[in-house]
């Protein structure tokens, strides 16, 4: 049987990108869907409040670049396009600290620091990782902060994937992939990264790894919404699809294998209802360890009409107050406020008539005028400091469907600890910082019902060595479904306390490397065997020029890592 690719992948974000290029690489005829749609430089949203642009509402024809999905449990700022979440996210690209790597759902498997350390220098290079080379406002007041708690060694600036220059504005040939990449523009410091990059200066995937997947064959359909995938008799996936928006407009495509990226919400939603249906012998632990990153998302505005904290890139430098926690200042560019449309006032506690006893006190306490500040939209992006602060905690939470499966899934409590519903140490550093700029601390409105907000989401089908134990294997093969995969943040295992973008694009980079060429033997073990080092796989057809940097090249001659950790795992955030 001939089918219509050899590979569909389903979503072009991280995890999708790195599995187009390097499967592209590799022989096999790649198509991509993408339920959302392709974007040019200049249609990106000029600010939040472009809500056709910015906002994901299909069914009111916005198809934007930002998706806001309630669950029970926690309120999901994830994005969409073609390019995913690199469309929306503040281009922080970080490692995360041993905790993650020592996590016990996996540590158990292998040395997962060594075995992903090549693949974190390879995604580093691919991404254009370097250390912001400026000084923004909110990071004079973060330092002080910082230098006040004791922790002031831990403040540095941020890992991001931005190309600056000398020049603001100066377009540069390709930068980066000895001329196989698109000419590109330096930096302006606007803040607006998080509205979409109208200046070329942010390192999207739509500037790295797509554009080289594209410009070596790969195929992107857009506005392509997959809504089901079924084994085929004769071997391979038919993954339904329907236009997004347009859900009469139906197709079905025909794979030999099909890789699940749409990320970690896209994935476990496609998976629960599968399991019902299409694909039963899915392990029954998708949706367990649905990870936060133990995350909250909170304000300090001030009271300075004439304020302005909007110069930088949108995060630009980060600090740990604890051993486990790690806080960034996060900005938007001028006139996108949409964000206070959700503001309210902070509060400590748990969730319950008592958090709402807390928050008419704290409207109180604060004054009419403060908590009519706290909300007015006008010039809020300019006067306001975001502040995001991160955990490596071990808590989880569980998504299912609901009883009427076209209303989507829900969430309770999982595994390990409680997810939590509010976290001290941001509250007391959001407070600090709006004291020192003369302001008001707030949180969202999602918070007060005892539901924190995240933009990283992760987990939910994690590595395991079997079905019992988590929904993928340790090469990241869907447990039950030999030639289905998944390499989006639903595969992220742990909470890694920091942004997880280069830890998506990371792992996805050692599944695919570990692949064999087309038409050549697999190097694996079979699916359902024991867990065993594997030697990367050098692709058959590089399209990084062989003049260019060998770090962007996949590295094969690498030493296998051991097969099992020398010594057991500790407590996590030990």
């Amino acid at each position: 049987m001939t089918h219509d690719y050899d590979v569909l992948v389903i979503g072009s974000g991280f995890g999708g990108s790195v599995a187009a290029l390097r499967l592209t690489e590799k022989g096999y005829r790649v198509g991509v869907l993408e339920a959302g749609r392709r974007f040019a430089d200049d249609e990106l949203p000029r600010t939040s409040w472009d809500v056709r642009r910015y906002l994901w509402a299909p069914w009111a024809r916005c198809f934007g670049i930002m998706r806001i999905t309630l669950l029970r449990d926690v309120l999901i700022a994830s994005g969409t396009g073609v390019g995913g979440g690199s469309l929306v996210y503040a281009n922080t690209l970080y490692e995360p600290g041993d905790a993650f790597f020592r996590d016990p759902q996996w540590a158990h498997i292998t040395d997962w620091r060594a075995e992903l350390a090549p693949w974190y220098a390879q995604a580093r290079t691919m991404l254009g990782v370097t250390a912001y080379p400026g000084r923004s406002p909110a990071d004079e007041q973060m330092q002080a902060i910082a230098e006040e708690y004791g922790v002031g060694e831990t403040f540095h600036p941020a890992d991001v994937g931005v190309l600056f220059g000398e020049r603001p504005g100066e377009q540069v040939a390709d930068p980066w992939f000895g001329g196989a990449g698109p000419a590109r523009r330096t930096c302006l410091d606007c803040g607006a990264c998080m509205t979409g990059c109208r200046h070329d200066a942010k390192n999207t995937l739509v500037k790295n790894y797509l554009h080289l997947a594209e410009s070596a064959g790969a195929q992107v359909l857009p506005l392509t919404t997959a809504y089901d995938v079924r084994p085929l008799p004769a071997g391979g996936y038919a993954v339904r699809t329907r236009r997004t928006g347009s859900p009469w407009r139906r197709r079905t495509v025909t794979a030999e294998q099909v890789v699940l990226a749409g990320n970690a919400l896209n994935t476990q939603a496609l998976l629960h209802r599968m399991r019902r249906t299409s694909l039963p012998r899915l392990s029954p632990r998708v949706g367990e360890l649905s990870r936060t990153n133990s995350e909250a998302v909170l304000t300090a505005r001030s009271s300075d009409k004439a304020a302005d904290w909007t110069p930088g890139v949108a995060i630009t430098s980060s600090w740990h107050p604890d051993e486990v926690t790690h806080v960034e200042p996060v900005r938007y560019g001028h006139g996108s406020s949409a964000l206070s449309l959700i503001n309210a006032a902070l509060v400590d506690g748990g969730a319950g008539v008592s958090r709402w006893r807390a928050v008419l006190a704290e409207y109180h306490r604060i004054g009419l005028r403060a908590a009519l500040r706290l909300h007015a939209p006008r010039r809020w992006a300019e006067q306001s400091v975001v502040v995001l602060v991160m955990q490596c905690l071990d808590n989880s939470i569980t998504t299912r469907l609901r009883r009427r499966p076209w209303r989507g899934m829900t969430s309770r409590p999982g595994v390990g600890l409680p997810n939590p519903s509010w976290i001290p140490i941001a509250n007391k550093v959001a407070r600090d910082l709006a004291e020192r700029i003369g302001g008001t601390a707030g949180g969202s409105v999602a918070e007060l019902a005892g539901i924190p907000m995240t933009a990283h989401f992760i987990g939910g089908c994690v590595i395991g060595e079997s079905a019992e134990t988590g929904v993928v294997d340790p090469y990241q093969r869907v447990h039950g479904y030999p030639g289905l995969h998944i390499t989006d943040g639903s595969a992220i295992t742990a909470n890694p306390g920091v942004n997880p973008s280069l830890t998506i694009t990371a792992q996805a980079e050692r599944a695919v490397a570990l692949w064999p060429n087309r038409d050549d033997a697999d190097p694996r073990p079979a699916p359902g065997e024991a867990y065993e080092p594997v030697r990367p796989v050098a692709p058959r057809s590089p399209v990084v020029p062989a003049d260019a940097p060998a770090a962007l090249r996949t590295p094969v001659d690498l030493p296998l890592p051991r097969s099992r950790p020398t010594s057991g795992a500790p407590a996590p955030g030990s």
